[in-house]
This record gives structure tokens, C-alpha cells and sequence, in this order.
């Protein structure tokens, strides 16, 4: 049994570096608003000519319900057919690959250049079919989007630009997009993350010209930048955040388009959504491991970038401090007394230290989804008084799984891929 002062001193620190993490949302909060927005995107060329070659790539494993889908938004992508191609990376192992196999043959006939990458095995998973793809292709750009995703046909038009218009800019990323974010209390509450993912994360640290990470899916790269950045590589499940660091490390610059929208579906069972969680928190971590020294390393950039970059990489880790805090919470609650009669008012001290701690990292939460989500959705009283409270809910939820998570992600190599249904 620890000391009891000591313990009280474990459980502070552990609670004052969770809300130093709530405050740092607040000031993602501020780097995002409007009043530092970014320069409108450039137009797109009138002269069709001097376009440059894209290639999308579609990763797939065992999509059957939605590979169809996305293909087809793929072939209405409104570029020049000359100048794009389409991969479809089908690893597949069930009766898909008679689905994308067939309709690709379809497409090829309708005059589309459209092609199917089977590999026998998954060697690298997400990565490695990223990898292989490319090198069968001689695209300047290339613009990812996984299965589930919907891409509009005016895309290519909205990001491509951005690119043309800076050499050095490396990957563009665009806002996720919710089919499905009304089907229940989870979905809702998985909208509400991303929101404040994408809006105030990626806006924000885009807008104070710190890093962010491509999502995997919903973004375009120059094909030089991956090149110079080592390419893609399978020693982390977060291939995304991984192959993002490296770019940026060396030079690239990212850019996010908050008004550019690529709806998506939502996984609709906590199964799915645990799935999903448990390998972005293992992955990140597996990222921060591999990354962390050559970030510290950078001195090229700023202090103040490096220390974003830091807390960028370790966001995760948050999910053991917390699995931490309620391990010991039972135990102070004996030690508050055996330690607040020694000083006069020390039980109140106490409990006033702990809620004011609680309460600033708890309603810097609710601030930084309120404000992620302000700007896409009209919201009702409801979203206020259930919606955020439950997401922050359903965030807690997830803590001790993620903690296991944090813990191999810091400690293991594994990196087997699991797809979220």
C-alpha cells in the first residue's frame, strides 16, 4: 500500500496532466476560429491540358455490401479520363472479389481506365496494398478513399488545385462526412468525436501551421512527397499517421479543407466502433514510439512545434491516465481522510482542488466538441443537454480498453490489421 500522502500526490499529478490535455483542446478551440482562416483554394485550371495524372486507389478487404458503391463514385469522378486511373485494391478473401471483378470488367468496356489488384496475401495489410498499387502507376497525385466512403464527382476539383497552386504541398486532406449520423446514440456520438476531430484538430493545428495527419482515406498526396517520405510502411496500423509525420519531418506541408466533404457510414454497433478505437489507439501509440526521437530531433522546427508535435503523438495516452485515475480514486477517498484532519480545512482543500481539476478538464471537453460541432449541424436542445454529454460518456466508456491498447501499442510490434465491419 502506497503512503497515503504519496498517493494523494500520484492522484493529483495524474489528474493535473489531464487537464493540462483539456486545455490544450481550448487551444486547438483558438487556433481553429474563422477570424485566421486560411486563403481561399485556388480555381481550378480552365485548361484541361496541363492537368496532372490521378490516381485513386480504393483499399478493400471483404467489403461486399459497399465496394460496388464506391467504385461507381469513383468512375464519376469529373476529370479528364486521360489523365485518371482507378485502382481497386481488393484483397479480399470472399465471394466480393466476384463483385468488384465483374464491375470492373463492366467499367473497362464503358471506355474507364479502371484496374484490379488482387493480392493473394495481405503482406502489409492497408499499406502494403497502398504500396504495391503504386508502384504501378507513374500518377503525380494520388487521392485515397477506403470502401465505406462516398466521394463527390466535383472532388478532384475542390482539392487538386491546392496542390497545383503550392510545389511544396504534400497531401490535402478533406472533412468526413456522416451518412448515417442520426441512426442511434452511437452514431451520434461518433459524429460528435469526429466533428471535433476534423473541425478543431485538423483546422486548428492547420491554421497555427503545426502537424496533422492524413485519416487514410478522403485526401489526395503528391505521389513525390510519400516517395521522399520513405513510403508506406506496415510497422504501425496507423500506416496514415505514420507515412504523415515522416512527410512533414522532411520538408511537405499538409493542408485541410474543412468545406470539402466526403461522406461516410458510421460503424452502427459497438463491436464495429470498439474495433475501430481500440486499433486508431494501439496504432497512434505504435506511431508515437517511432516517431517521437526524430521529432524531438527536428531542428529545423520551432520549440513550440515540437512540443504540439509531442502532445499530438501522445494524445492517446490520455486513455491510461484516465484508466489510472479511476484504479485509484477508491483510494483516496480513505486517504483524503486520513490526511485532511492533519490540517485545518484539509478535507475541503482537498475537495476543491479535485472538482475544480474535474470540472475544467471535463468542460474543456464539452466546449471543444460544442464548438467541433457548431458549425455543420442546426442542433436542438437535445444535442446540448444528451448528445455531448453522452458522447463524453461513451469516451469514458472506452478507457480501459484503450489503456490495454496504449500498453501495446508502447510495448509490441504486432501489426495485424483489423478491418472495422
Amino acid at each position: 500500500m502506497l503512503e497515503p500522502t504519496l498517493l494523494l500526490c500520484l492522484y493529483f499529478s495524474i489528474l493535473g496532466i489531464l487537464s493540462l490535455f483539456g486545455i490544450h483542446r481550448i487551444v486547438l478551440c483558438w487556433w481553429a476560429r474563422d477570424a485566421r482562416a486560411l486563403p481561399p483554394v485556388a480555381a481550378f485550371p480552365k485548361n484541361t491540358d496541363k492537368l496532372p495524372t490521378v490516381l485513386i486507389q480504393l483499399p478493400m478487404f471483404n467489403e461486399k455490401f459497399v465496394a460496388e458503391r464506391v467504385i461507381r463514385a469513383a468512375v464519376l469522378m469529373d476529370y479528364p479520363r486521360d489523365k485518371l486511373h482507378i485502382q481497386v485494391l481488393d484483397d479480399s478473401t470472399d465471394d466480393s472479389r466476384a463483385t468488384t471483378h465483374r464491375l470492373v470488367n463492366e467499367l473497362k468496356e464503358q471506355g474507364h481506365s479502371i484496374s484490379l489488384i488482387h493480392r493473394s496475401k495481405r503482406s502489409g495489410y492497408k499499406a502494403g496494398a497502398l504500396a504495391n498499387g503504386l508502384t504501378r502507376s507513374s500518377a503525380e497525385f494520388v487521392a485515397i478513399f477506403d470502401a465505406d466512403f462516398i466521394p463527390q464527382p466535383t472532388f478532384l476539383k475542390e482539392t487538386v488545385p491546392s496542390l497545383l497552386a503550392d510545389p511544396r504541398l504534400g497531401m490535402v486532406q478533406a472533412r468526413w462526412g456522416h451518412l448515417n449520423r442520426q441512426s442511434n446514440l452511437l452514431t451520434r456520438a461518433q459524429a460528435i468525436f469526429l466533428d471535433g476531430h476534423f473541425s478543431i484538430e485538423h483546422k486548428g493545428r492547420n491554421q497555427a501551421q503545426r502537424c496533422f495527419n492524413f485519416n487514410g482515406t478522403a485526401g489526395v498526396w503528391r505521389r513525390q512527397a510519400i516517395e521522399e517520405a520513405g513510403g508506406w510502411r506496415s510497422v504501425t496500423i496507423t500506416e496514415d499517421f505514420d507515412l504523415s509525420y515522416r512527410a512533414q519531418l522532411r520538408g511537405w506541408k499538409f493542408r485541410y479543407l474543412d468545406d470539402v466533404v466526403v461522406p461516410a457510414e458510421l460503424p452502427e454497433s459497438y463491436r464495429a466502433f470498439r474495433s475501430q478505437q481500440a486499433r486508431w489507439a494501439r496504432g497512434s501509440m505504435q506511431s508515437c514510439r517511432l516517431l517521437l526521437s526524430e521529432v524531438f530531433g527536428a531542428s529545423h522546427w520551432s520549440l513550440s512545434r515540437r512540443i504540439e508535435a509531442f502532445i499530438h503523438l501522445s494524445s492517446n495516452f490520455s486513455y491510461l491516465l484516465m484508466a489510472g485515475l479511476g484504479l485509484l480514486l477508491p483510494l483516496t477517498i480513505w486517504t483524503r481522510d486520513q490526511i485532511g484532519w492533519r490540517v485545518p480545512g484539509g478535507e475541503i482543500l482537498l475537495s476543491l482542488l479535485d472538482l475544480t481539476m474535474l470540472t475544467s478538464g471535463t468542460c474543456a471537453l464539452f466546449i471543444f466538441y460544442a464548438r467541433g460541432t457548431s458549425r455543420h449541424e442546426t442542433h436542438s436542445w437535445r444535442h446540448w443537454v444528451i448528445d455531448i454529454p453522452l458522447a463524453l460518456c461513451v469516451g469514458a466508456g472506452l478507457c480501459l480498453g484503450n489503456a490495454i491498447e496504449v500498453i501495446r501499442g508502447l510495448t509490441t510490434i504486432d501489426t495485424e490489421f483489423v478491418r472495422t465491419p
